[in-house]
């Protein structure tokens, strides 16, 4: 792959927002139109499968050992990280997923940075940390303080989740990963390896849910997050780097929250519109201060 450019980083930033807020929102309309989280990332891995398989031997990541392959394939956005955002998505509104799912990414990046390499974050870091952890606890206050224990296990689900990304987006960089390798070691273990559950095992709604429903479900979860954004994130990845890259996902929860409005008319109060604010505010110090 060529030398890192920011301009080609900021082109895949751009993609990455458009789908990933349009993933955040259309994820929630799938959940709440009868089919079930385990429907919606089965039919993500079965567009997203079939479109790689082509190119999986070609594609193959072959430089990283096993263990390291297999770590990409869990931590990345495959089956695990699918189906704890859509059962979150399950439990709380896309602007709670926008928040936490996306906006905890900077924090998990720069810790596993502390651990992994030492590399302490700085004093302006950490007042972006401090501010994005104010912004969330304004956004889910309603929520929290409504005693609705499924939304604390909807904020749960997508920390977790964020988590498992942050992970990904550092081992892409630091194991010097191509887009179309993270494609082929993300979607080909995911499908072999969840389907088959998907199909024999969990809970399904497809056969109750309009054929269009499906359909549309399938197409985007297949091609947009599942095929497109794969690649998109790794290529992110090396121009940005891990920091930026999370940084920049993170202001997805904007996005997601705006989109929301129309598309599933979910309007956040006053005071979660404050932490949005709040929260990509946040973000933005993070950024700078790389």
């Amino acid at each position: 792959m060529a030398e890192p450019n920011l301009k080609t980083g900021l082109m895949a930033a751009v993609a990455i927002l458009v789908i990933w807020s349009g993933f955040i929102v259309f994820s929630r309309a799938g959940v709440l139109s009868g089919l079930t989280p385990y429907d919606v990332a089965g039919l993500r891995f079965l567009v997203a499968g079939t479109l790689t398989v082509p190119f999986a031997y070609a594609w193959w990541p072959r430089h990283l050992s096993l263990r390291v392959q297999i770590l990409i394939a869990l931590a990345g956005p495959g089956a695990v990280y699918s189906v704890m955002l859509f059962k979150g998505l399950e439990n709380a509104s896309a602007a709670y997923g926008g928040i936490f799912a996306n906006g905890a990414l900077p924090l998990f990046t720069m810790l596993i940075a502390l651990i992994v390499t030492g590399v302490r974050p700085t004093a302006v870091q950490l007042i972006g940390a401090m501010v994005i952890v104010l912004g969330g606890v304004m956004v889910a206050w309603r929520g929290l303080t409504a005693g609705g224990a499924d939304v604390v296990l909807g904020i749960g689900l997508f920390v977790g989740a964020s988590s498992l990304i942050a992970t990904y987006i550092y081992m892409l960089k630091h194991c010097n990963v191509t887009p179309k390798q993270a494609l082929a070691v993300v979607n080909i273990p995911n499908a072999l390896l969840y389907l088959p559950l998907w199909f024999l095992f969990l809970p399904s709604a497809i056969g109750e849910v309009p054929t269009e429903t499906v359909l549309a479900q399938a197409a985007f979860q297949g091609i947009g997050p599942g095929f497109l954004a794969v690649m998109i994130f790794a290529l992110m990845a090396f121009h940005l780097g891990a920091t930026p890259t999370a940084a920049v996902s993170a202001t997805v929860p904007a996005a997601a929250a705006l989109l929301a409005v129309p598309v599933l008319g979910e309007i956040p109060t006053p005071l979660e519109w404050t932490g949005i604010a709040i929260v990509s505010i946040g973000l933005w110090v993070m950024i700078r201060s790389r």
